[in-house]
């Protein structure tokens, strides 16, 4: 309504230099949804392919910017944003995206505390794990990273009467959980969750049996801040 009023001035006064007030109804139209959704080439495309009309851009891209910068600095949160955190949604910005990025796990992954040899046998490998405050070891035959093994397996293991057998006949050789040095953080949490573990081998990611450390649930709760409360 503003910019058909602004056009209808003009072009009263000025008929020969200035478009019709139609024109200047959609250029202030578009400046409108530009500052709304903060979107303002939208706008321009939404524009243009209404009228066709590649006279009306350049006025238009002014406008929207215009419009764009001055409801960005009255409020700095879009329409839609404000609404979505109204019902309870947060969606990532590019702020967090960025503070989410610069956690790796290249910054918390360690040595692995105990490496249990592929061919120790089950009953061994209960023994030597009882006092352990980890659920959860690497299992290599020398430098060639197999998997992992966890409590659970070696005690199910042991009560099937499996002693005997070599550690490397309870690992999953081919597919295991595990990450990569320059995986984020959050990717960690999201494999422990789904796979309940505290622990993840960290691999080369050329070859996925050159072990290069683990990752423990505590020290990526520690690296956001939250007191872990997984092994040490």
């Amino acid at each position: 309504m503003l910019g058909g009023a602004i056009g209808s001035v003009a072009h009263n006064l000025l008929p020969g230099y200035t478009a019709t007030p139609g024109a200047y109804a959609l250029v202030g139209m578009g400046a409108l949804f530009a500052g709304i959704v903060r979107a303002p080439m939208t706008s321009v495309l939404m524009i243009f392919e209404m009228t066709r009309d590649y006279t009306v851009i350049v006025p238009l891209m002014i406008a929207n910017l215009t419009s764009f910068f001055i409801s960005s600095h009255f409020q700095k949160q879009p329409i839609y944003e404000a609404l979505a955190h109204q019902d309870g949604i947060h969606l990532p910005t590019p702020t967090t995206l960025h503070q989410a990025s610069q956690h790796t796990v290249a910054q918390v992954m360690r040595k692995a505390p105990r490496i249990l040899p592929a061919q120790m046998r089950v009953q061994d490998a209960v023994e030597e794990t009882r006092s352990s405050q980890l659920h959860i070891w690497p299992v290599a035959e020398k430098d060639y990273f197999l998997g992992m093994v966890t409590r659970e397996t070696l005690e199910r293991a042991s009560a099937d009467g499996k002693n005997e057998q070599p550690l490397k006949a309870l690992v999953e050789t081919l597919r295991f959980p595990h990450l990569h040095t320059d995986h984020a953080l959050h990717l960690a949490l999201e494999q422990m969750s789904a796979c309940h573990v505290d622990v993840l081998p960290v691999v080369h990611r050329a070859e996925i049996h050159k072990l290069l450390g683990v990752v423990t649930l505590r020290e990526v709760l520690d690296s956001y801040g939250v007191n872990g409360m997984g092994p040490e």
